[in-house]
């Protein structure tokens, strides 16, 4: 509407405060929600239709703008649980959110306050209004763009220096993005999981398989699970040598999620599995841990045209025969051309048939591409939990 039609009607057209600007110079207007300023990210979209807490605070976001395909965003409120950093204090996730409707006020006997609010106060910049159906498109046909978010109350932008702010950013691609995530020193963790009524426990002492977890860019809710199933969990920074990692006398290790590109973190981090796994203690990997899991074991990773990000992928376990109904994040994959006979594909995608899981014939190790932690997500395989601790009893009684 013209400034002449709004003056003849008396009605105005509201204030764009927002707008999404991508590296190949589409602007998308639309409102602003939560922070206020502008970041550079690639952009993706998740299909998930709970948990957008549990999914803007997951680590490896790190550097993107999560596109929400669900429309109603913000009916749960927000809360100082459903948060996956494992810092609280740090507010590692995504950089952005793109919502097709404004944010709508909290209904739930869990809300704390208003999803809003909770943007603002952590710094991730919202759009709202935004076709996310037609941005999901784009995304399937021309892959995950790079572009700039960003918001302000007056509505004014310099869109030809945001342009080229988009334009500028190198990307993802060989990007390591582990040391604005993960932990710098170790610590113990005691969590386990949340419960109604309950809310959180806490592991009472020592007992149980010692496990290090190698913290890429850990979920919390990966920590509780180990908890759960009884193990004593010491988290240890990336940057942990295969000598300190053995020095806590670990009964298991974890490798964990992650942001970036798996090779570019591959180069410190590779030389450390590879030692691990030279010394048959049993391993576990997810996500970033499964890519650079492969890696050192001499296959390779390629960047996905647009990712999995959701919580309703399907993905068959060739262990068991069954499908899986899974929770995904990850923007690499494994190529499973490249994997040496040693490594055995133990579950595959049904959606693009891409590698989501192996396990090495010669070594107690094993890891998965999805989340088996979930949250947001189904719990179908939460057993690889159990699959850890079994391998670790079987190590232990060989060792016996």
């Amino acid at each position: 509407m013209s400034v002449d039609q709004e003056k003849a009607t008396g009605w105005t057209t509201p204030r764009r405060t927002g707008v999404l600007v991508l590296a190949s110079g589409e602007v998308i207007e639309a409102f602003g929600v939560g922070a206020q300023g502008e970041a550079v990210g690639e952009v993706c979209f998740n299909t998930a239709m709970t948990g957008y807490q549990e999914i803007l605070t997951d680590p490896s976001y790190a550097a993107q703008i999560v596109a929400f395909t669900f429309p109603h965003i913000g009916n749960v409120g927000a809360n100082d649980e459903d948060i996956e950093t494992v810092d609280l204090a740090r507010s590692a996730g995504a950089i952005g959110g793109i919502f097709a409707a404004p944010i709508t006020a909290p209904s739930n006997h869990r809300a704390q306050g208003h999803f809003a609010n909770w943007l603002a106060a952590r710094g991730i910049i919202g759009l709202y209004g935004i076709d996310t159906r037609a941005l999901t498109t784009l995304i399937r046909d021309k892959g995950m763009p790079n572009a700039v978010i960003a918001h302000s109350a007056d509505g004014k932008f310099d869109i030809d220096a945001l342009r080229a702010k988009a334009a500028a950013w190198s990307g993802i691609d060989g990007m390591d993005l582990v040391p604005t995530v993960g932990a710098t020193q170790n610590f113990d963790w005691r969590e386990t999981s949340w419960r109604l009524g309950e809310g959180y426990g806490a592991r009472d002492g020592a007992g149980g398989f010692r496990v290090v977890a190698i913290d890429y860019g850990v979920k919390r809710n990966i920590l509780r699970l180990l908890a759960d199933a009884g193990c004593e969990v010491v988290v240890a920074p990336a940057t942990a040598t295969a000598r300190d990692i053995l020095a806590l006398r670990p009964d298991g290790v974890f490798l964990s999620n992650g942001p970036g590109d798996p090779a570019e973190t591959g180069k410190y981090a590779v030389p450390v599995i590879r030692d691990l796994l030279e010394s048959k203690i049993p391993t576990f990997g997810i996500c970033l841990g499964h890519q650079m899991m492969a890696l050192a074991v001499g296959a390779k990773t390629k960047k996905m045209p647009q990712g999995h990000h959701g919580a309703n992928h399907p993905v068959k376990d060739f262990t068991t025969g069954k499908v899986e109904i899974v929770s995904m994040n990850h923007g690499f994959a494994v190529d499973r051309e490249s994997l040496p006979a040693n490594a055995r594909e133990t579950h595959r995608s049904l959606f693009d048939g891409s590698n989501c899981g192996i396990a090495l014939t010669d070594r107690p190790a094993f890891s998965v591409q999805h989340h088996p932690e979930a949250s947001p997500g189904p719990q179908d395989s939460h057993y690889l939990f159990e699959r850890f601790v079994d391998l670790m009893a079987k190590a232990k009684v060989k060792a016996a």
